[in-house]
C-alpha cells in the first residue's frame, strides 16, 4: 500500500504508527531543509513527544532551493508521513511512521504562503538543516555580501533566494505587526551553530535595514545547539526492504542508527516543547559537547574515510572493523584528542568513545566513505586542525592527527587512478589534487602549503618534521606498512 493519511491505520503489524491526532496539531515549528537528518533527529524527537501526549506542536517543512523539489513533491504525496528505519548492529529492524510534519511550503512555488507562515504569530521556532553551505561565509567566517543570491534577496525581499531573505522579510513583517519574535535554531553541524547563524543574518539584514537588525538583535534568541544521529543516504535496497517485510511503499523513508542525542542552550524567545521529557539534554553552553563530538566522532569519522579508503574499503562499518584501524583510531581518540577535552558534565567520555566505535562497526547503517570524505577540506580544518594546533602548542603528542593529513594527500594523489575507482565531492578538489601531486616531484609541502586548508601550519617545524616523515613512509612502503609502524611507536 502507499503510504499516506488514508492508509496509516491499516499499517501492518510491525510497523509503529502515530499515537496521535494529526489533525488537530498547531504547527508551531518551522524546518527549513528539511533532509534525512531533520527527519531522522528533530521530528524524531517531536514525535515521541506527541506519542506521550506531552504537545500539540507540530512542524510545517520548508524547502527554499530548487533541489528541495523533490522531496517536497515526495512528502506531499504522502500527507508528510515517512518511515524512520532504525537500523541496530545486531540486525533488529525498528520501523515507525513519523507524523510529526504535518504541512510543507516548496519556496519558489509559493513565496506569499511561505511568508505568511513565518509571520503568522502561531510560529515560535524556525529551525534550520541547510549544511554549512548554506550559512554563506568565507574562510575568515564573513558573510560573503557580492553573493549572486544575496545581491537578488536585497533587490527582490518578497522572492528570496537565501534563508537570510526569507528570514528578513518574515521578522520585518512580525515587527510591523507587532508579534513576537520567533527563536531561529540552527541544528547543522557548525560550531557555536546559533552564533553564526545570528552574525549571517545580522551582516545580511545590515545591509537592509539597520532599524530591524537591531530589533532582531533584541528579540531574536539564537540558542547553541549539538546534534548527533548518524543518518546515510537512503538506498532504493531501503525502499525495496519496506515493500517486502511491510508491503508498504514509501518514496522517502529515512535509514538512522540507534543512538540519538541533542545538547541545547535553553534560551528561546516565544517557548519550546518540553524536549527535555524525550531525551535533549539542556545546557547553560553547548560549547564543550560541540568540541568533544567534533574531535572524537567526526575526526574518527575522517580518520576510518581516508584510511579506508587508502584500504580498499567502501563503508565505514569495513573500515572499523579492521583491527589496525580500529586500534589506530582508539590510540588517536585516547592520546591525541581526549587531553585536549575539559570534564564535560554528564558524560563519561571512556564511555562515550566506546559507544562511537560500536556505532561506526553498525554492520546495517552501511554509511559510505565516500560521503564521509566529501568536503574534506571544509570539514578537517574544523574536526582535526584545533587538536593538532593544541597538542603541539603542549609539546604533546599529535603524530597520529598528522599522519591523517598525509594520508589524505596521497588519497588524492591517487584519486581517480586506475586501481583506485573512489570518487568524493570537494570545492576545492581539483587544486587538493594539483598540490597532492605536485608535492610527489617538486616541493614535498606543497599540499601543505594548500592556505586556504591549513593556515599557518606549515611554518612548525615539529609539524613539518612528523608530516614529511609520515608521507614518506606511506609512499615509500604502503598504507598498511605505515599504519603498522605508527601503531608500534
Amino acid at each position: 500500500m502507499n503510504l499516506n493519511k488514508n492508509t496509516i491505520e491499516n499499517l501492518p503489524a510491525g510497523l509503529q504508527k502515530p499515537l496521535y491526532n494529526r489533525a488537530g496539531l498547531k504547527p508551531s515549528i518551522i524546518h527549513i531543509g528539511v533532509g534525512g537528518f531533520h527527519r531522522a533527529h528533530q521530528a524524531y524527537y517531536l514525535d515521541a513527544l506527541l506519542n506521550e501526549q506531552l504537545t500539540d506542536w507540530a512542524i510545517c517543512g520548508m524547502g527554499l532551493k530548487p533541489y528541495d523539489e523533490g522531496m517536497y513533491k515526495a512528502m506531499k504525496q504522502q500527507d508528510c508521513l515517512y518511515t524512520l528505519l532504525i537500523k541496530h548492529p545486531e540486525g533488529q529492524l525498528q520501523p515507525r511512521v513519523i507524523g510529526a510534519i504535518t504541512d510543507f511550503v516548496f519556496v519558489p512555488e509559493n513565496y506569499e504562503r511561505a511568508l505568511q507562515q513565518l509571520a503568522d504569530e502561531q510560529t515560535k521556532i524556525v529551525s534550520l538543516t541547510i549544511t554549512e553551505g548554506g550559512y554563506n561565509f568565507n574562510t575568515a567566517g564573513e558573510f560573503i555580501i557580492e553573493d549572486a543570491d544575496v545581491q537578488w534577496d536585497i533587490k527582490n525581499p518578497f522572492t528570496p533566494r537565501t534563508v537570510f531573505g526569507l528570514l528578513t522579510t518574515a521578522l520585518k513583517i512580525r515587527r510591523e505587526n507587532n508579534t513576537q519574535a520567533f527563536t531561529l535554531l540552527s541544528c547543522d553541524n557548525i560550531q557555536h551553530n546559533g552564533d553564526v547563524l545570528k552574525k549571517m543574518l545580522l551582516s545580511y539584514c545590515g545591509l537592509v535595514d539597520a532599524s530591524l537588525a537591531a530589533w532582531i538583535n533584541e528579540n531574536v534568541c539564537f540558542p547553541n545547539s549539538m546534534v548527533d544521529r548518524i543518518t546515510p543516504v537512503t538506498t532504493p535496497q531501503d525502499k525495496a526492504l519496506l515493500k517486502e517485510k511491510f508491503y508498504l511503499d514509501d518514496a522517502c523513508p529515512v535509514v538512522c542508527e540507534p543512538f540519538i542525542q541533542w545538547v541545547l542552550e535553553d534560551t528561546f524567545s516565544y517557548g519550546r516543547p518540553a524536549w527535555e521529557k524525550a531525551g535533549v539534554q539542556f545546557v547553560k553552553d553547548v560549547t564543550p559537547y560541540e568540541t568533544m563530538k567534533l574531535r572524537l566522532l567526526n575526526a574518527g569519522h575522517s580518520l576510518l574515510g581516508i584510511l579506508g579508503m587508502l584500504y580498499g574499503y567502501h563503508t565505514i562499518d569495513e573500515a572499523v572493523g579492521d583491527d589496525d584501524l580500529q586500534e589506530l583510531l582508539r590510540h588517536f581518540m585516547d592520546i591525541e584528542v581526549t587531553p585536549t577535552l575539559e570534564g564535560i558534565e554528564g558524560i563519561d567520555l571512556n564511555e562515550y568513545k566506546k559507544t562511537l566505535i560500536g556505532r561506526f562497526a553498525n554492520p546495517n547503517i552501511k554509511d559510505q566513505l565516500s560521503r564521509i570524505c566529501s568536503e574534506s577540506s571544509a570539514k578537517l580544518p574544523k574536526f582535526l586542525l584545533p587538536t593538532i594546533r593544541e597538542q603541539l602548542a603542549g609539546g604533546a603528542q599529535v603524530s597520529r592527527s598528522i599522519f591523517i593529513l598525509a594520508a589524505w594527500c596521497h588519497l588524492l594523489e591517487l584519486y581517480e587512478q586506475e586501481a583506485y575507482n573512489y570518487s568524493f565531492q570537494d570545492e576545492m578538489l581539483d587544486v587538493l589534487i594539483k598540490n597532492a601531486r605536485d608535492s610527489v616531484q617538486d616541493d614535498v609541502m606543497k599540499f601543505i602549503k594548500t592556505e586556504a586548508v591549513f593556515g599557518d601550519l606549515p611554518n612548525d617545524e615539529h609539524f613539518v618534521e612528523i608530516y614529511m616523515n609520515s608521507i614518506e613512509r606511506i609512499r615509500k612502503y604502503g598504507i598498511n606498512n605505515a599504519v603498522q609502524t605508527l601503531l608500534a611507536q
